[in-house]
């Protein structure tokens, strides 16, 4: 009776008074709101994603490191959260900005309250803040840096804290990977005792992705961002997947990029997502850059140049891989049709391929499923 009355409580605003807070650009530009989530100043690029549903998915995906998320849906927190949902155990995102305050959640899935939630991942927020008008100046001017005041401060603090601001170093050649793979090897066996394995290489992997892999019905070793192409290839893997994660492609593969051209002398069957596929293409010969906004959202169509049709799909990334840099060994298999960039590659004569947006996204959508299935019947190719 007492563990019912705690969550019913804990299903209500947590908040008793509100307290103002800041969103400070580093232009100068200040957004004052009420503050949310964790108590705590918080400094990062500031990003908007479009999706209307899973921002608990989107808020515990370890892509978002470094990164405070703006989202455009009014109506964040209305659902609540839930035991199920998370894409990680935690959450290393700087921080949320919401158009409208948390409404008490509905729905018969919910256990804690979004701001109770937030407070206990350490997650700082702001509500009551123009979230259009942010979204806005991310289009025109790209994705600035910022930071998430707890409380109003005077113009004296402003300056000392926007000066905080322009010193942090951005997300150009920082390596977030390393900071959000797992530390430890880990072993997950599938249902119907296979005998085929794959390793997936952690570079801030996704819950449903591992999900996803599973239900292949293959074993799946997941290694950390820094290992080895020796101490993978000890495990025989029919396939090696290289997952999603945040920061400079650049920068992670100062020790990924020798694994992985490894592992592609071998003709092991080679799958990538995210940042993998940026990893796969730096491997492979191909550049990346910063994007001027990036692509976050669970509604971008992509366009399959085999069949021509039209995916929908979730999206999450700030660089992107160079059309004119990919060598003539490798083909470009998808392109958004937001900005023409280049969405997925395939090797011409080997058993590698990747796409840049998220075939397992959980809610949604759910078009690019295939993928999982074309890595499969590689895998099943190399046993």
């Amino acid at each position: 009776m007492l563990k019912t009355n705690r969550l019913k409580k804990d299903r209500i605003t947590a908040r008793s008074k509100p307290i103002l807070g800041q969103l400070i650009l580093e232009d100068g530009t200040s957004f004052e709101g009420l503050k949310i989530g964790s108590n705590i100043n918080s400094i990062g690029e500031v990003c908007f994603n479009t999706s209307m549903t899973g921002y608990q998915e989107i808020i515990t995906d370890p892509s978002y490191a470094g990164q405070i998320i703006n989202f455009t849906f009014p109506h964040i927190g209305n659902v609540g959260t839930n035991f199920e949902d998370n894409e990680s155990s935690i959450s290393y995102a700087k921080g949320i900005i919401i158009n409208c305050d948390i409404s008490d959640p509905s729905n018969f899935r919910s256990i804690q309250h979004l701001d109770k939630w937030l407070k206990k991942k350490g997650i700082p927020g702001l509500c009551n803040i123009d979230t259009r008008s942010i979204t806005n100046r991310i289009r025109s001017k790209g994705a600035p840096k910022g930071g998430i005041v707890k409380k109003l401060i005077n113009k004296r603090h402003e300056k000392k804290f926007l000066s905080e601001v322009k010193k942090w170093q951005g997300l150009n050649n920082l390596d977030l990977a390393i900071e959000v793979t797992r530390k430890k090897i880990q072993k997950f066996k599938s249902k119907s005792k296979s005998k085929l394995n794959i390793v997936a290489i952690d570079y801030g992997m996704k819950q449903n992705i591992l999900n996803c892999l599973l239900e292949l019905n293959i074993n799946v070793i997941v290694v950390p961002a820094n290992t080895s192409s020796n101490e993978i290839l000890e495990y025989n893997p029919n396939g090696i997947f290289l997952s999603n994660g945040p920061g400079d492609p650049k920068a992670t593969g100062k020790y990924a990029i020798p694994t992985i051209k490894d592992l592609i002398h071998r003709k092991i069957p080679i799958f990538g997502i995210c940042l993998g596929h940026q990893l796969i293409s730096l491997a492979l010969g191909a550049k990346t850059k910063k994007m001027f906004q990036g692509h976050r959202g669970a509604n971008h169509p992509v366009q399959n140049l085999e069949n021509n049709k039209v995916e929908i799909t979730s999206q999450n990334h700030g660089f992107v891989v160079t059309e004119k840099s990919i060598p003539k060994n490798v083909k470009i298999t998808h392109k958004s049709l937001f900005d023409g960039s280049v969405e997925g590659i395939e090797h011409k004569n080997k058993k590698i391929f990747a796409v840049q947006y998220h075939p397992e996204a959980s809610p949604g959508p759910h078009d690019s499923h295939y993928l999982f299935q074309k890595f499969k019947r590689m895998v099943n190719s190399n046993a």
